[in-house]
């Protein structure tokens, strides 16, 4: 084998790159800045996310990928060639294998997409896996057994539910609520109730201080800033865990009302496996504040997150990659 192969998480918030033999070699935020007098990309990753929401005339920061699938082509076709020059060298003599991950959900013409944008952006051959199996084997599960394990993939712009037995989806749910949902219920609430307009950055930075799934023993608070609606001057106010629980209960309701209707799918033989085995969770939402006890709550199955639900779904890539004739029923290539 003379090119190298690479598996990549394409996100909607965050992409991550692995690299056979040398492991995850890159993890950047999925947000591209691009001139649009000559439409020629100036910055991709932490650089591009910096000028989020910092733009002046003549630049935009955007991100191209949109609940899990390609919102904007061209963009990320020339994402996915920075990524592949910055890991492989922009003078290489073969073209490298590259493995996508998608969500189990998708249409046919988006899996097209995504495989025809990566072989624009240099690749000699494209395999595309389903990401809750990817996430799957990225966790650890045992996959290939004849018994059921079932995980919850919640990224940012997508959430995956899938129940795996005998290396394949028996059944699955995709719903397009994830991290970036919940940013936006927050934004939507301190909007409402204090006439405070904030950005997605600070959104963000609530749902990871003090944001909860369920509501806190002990209520805790942070300074929030932004412009006011009214007045239209900056304005700091203090919120509460309490009030962020609330705020991001509805899209939280969507994401439980999807592992519910997997597990009212499953078959019972499988089912049973479930209840002895619990319920994995992975992708960036998971970190969410007692996230796992209101699954356990809801579902009366109990829940876990995986060691390193950041990098499950690109592990679960690159070790497929590694192995693609024992996976290759549940790839597809181009």
């Amino acid at each position: 084998m003379f090119g190298k192969r690479l598996g990549i998480d394409l996100g909607t918030a965050n992409s991550l790159v692995f690299l056979e033999n040398k492991g995850v070699v890159l993890n950047e935020p999925t947000v591209v800045a691009i001139n649009t007098e000559d439409g020629k990309v100036m910055a991709v990753g932490n650089e591009a996310k910096e000028m989020l929401g910092r733009t002046p005339e003549g630049i935009t920061a955007s991100r191209p990928m949109r609940d899990g699938v390609i919102a904007d082509y061209v963009v990320t076709e020339a994402m996915l060639h920075y990524f592949i020059d910055k890991v492989c060298g922009h003078s290489r003599l073969f073209k490298p294998e590259v493995m996508i991950c998608v969500p189990a959900g998708v249409t046919s013409v988006e899996r097209r997409a995504v495989l025809d944008a990566t072989l624009s952006a240099g690749a000699k051959t494209a395999y595309l896996i389903d990401e809750p199996l990817a996430a799957a084997i990225g966790a650890g599960i045992p996959i290939a057994a004849p018994s059921g394990n079932m995980i919850v993939d919640i990224g940012g712009g997508s959430t995956e539910t899938a129940v795996i037995s005998l290396g394949g989806v028996v059944v699955h749910n995709s719903v397009r609520v994830g991290g970036n949902k919940i940013d936006e219920a927050i934004t939507a609430y301190v909007r409402r109730k204090y006439n405070l307009i904030i950005g997605e950055r600070m959104a963000e930075e609530i749902k990871i201080n003090i944001g909860s799934a369920v509501l806190l023993p002990e209520e805790v608070k942070m300074d929030v800033r932004g412009r006011d609606s009214i007045a239209g001057l900056p304005r700091v106010i203090e919120l509460s865990s309490t009030e962020v629980t609330q705020a991001i209960s509805t899209p939280l309701n969507a994401i439980v009302d999807a592992v519910r209707g997997v597990l009212e799918q499953t078959p019972p033989e499988l089912a049973s496996d479930i209840i002895d085995k619990g319920i994995v969770m992975s992708g960036g939402t998971s970190l969410l504040r007692n996230l796992d006890k209101l699954f356990t709550n809801v579902t009366g199955v109990s829940c876990y997150v995986a060691e390193n639900p950041l990098l499950c779904v690109v592990y679960g890539t690159g070790v497929a990659l590694e192995n693609i004739s024992l996976y290759k029923r549940s790839i597809s290539k181009k």
